[in-house]
């Protein structure tokens, strides 16, 4: 039997950490950014530019004028959201018939929901997903803590609203997942051990 694990996370959660662990721990693949340099390669759209759009949300399809007449055009940026997404979709299902696999974002869970993945949303409180962003933080960023709180909201606004765009289903909502984890109760150490044994 195919073992799919897609793990959705809160920016500074620690999912991306788990799912790492996690794929280790069971001996399988594991898939994160990688998704996003095969999906620049597929649309030979800049990998930066991939990567912005699945970060910010859709540009959605804007009111055009011509001449003096008001009508809804096709927006050549909307399109490009759109082929985005459509690869990015095709990808995640290749690679789910690949192999066994962790999958992290890049809506897995919706786009192999017919293949009974178990589906993870990590989640922790704002003061441990702060204390977890200083510690990963590069030197030079020197965010004040209500700035650095706004950036995190800011984040899981844009993974929301992308989520939502394309799968029209709400980001976060337990009923989309088979286990939702806070990571500010236990180490990940912890949590991908449990994590393990559930999946085995």
């Amino acid at each position: 039997m195919t073992k799919i694990i897609t793990i959705g996370r809160e920016f500074g959660s620690g999912g991306r950490e788990i799912g790492n662990l996690l794929a280790k721990e069971l001996g399988i693949a594991y898939y994160d950014n990688e998704i996003i340099t095969e999906i620049a390669k597929r649309t030979r759209f800049d990998e930066g530019y991939v990567q912005h759009v699945m970060e910010n949300g859709p540009v959605t399809m804007g009111a055009m004028t011509h001449g003096r007449t008001f009508y809804m055009g096709m927006d050549p940026v909307f399109e490009q959201n759109n082929v985005i997404y459509r690869e990015q979709s095709r990808l995640v299902q290749e690679l789910a018939e690949k192999s066994d696999c962790v999958i992290v974002g890049r809506s897995a869970d919706y786009i192999l929901r017919d293949k009974d993945p178990l589906r993870l949303f990590i989640y922790a409180e704002m003061p441990h997903k702060m204390e977890r962003c200083r510690k990963r933080a590069p030197e030079q960023e020197n965010f004040t803590d209500r700035e650095l709180k706004r950036h995190i909201q800011d984040v899981d606004r844009r993974r929301g609203r992308y989520y939502q765009f394309f799968t029209g289903q709400t980001w976060g909502d337990k009923l989309n997942y088979d286990l939702c984890i806070n990571t500010s109760r236990a180490s990940v150490e912890e949590i991908v051990t449990a994590i393990a044994k559930l999946a085995k």
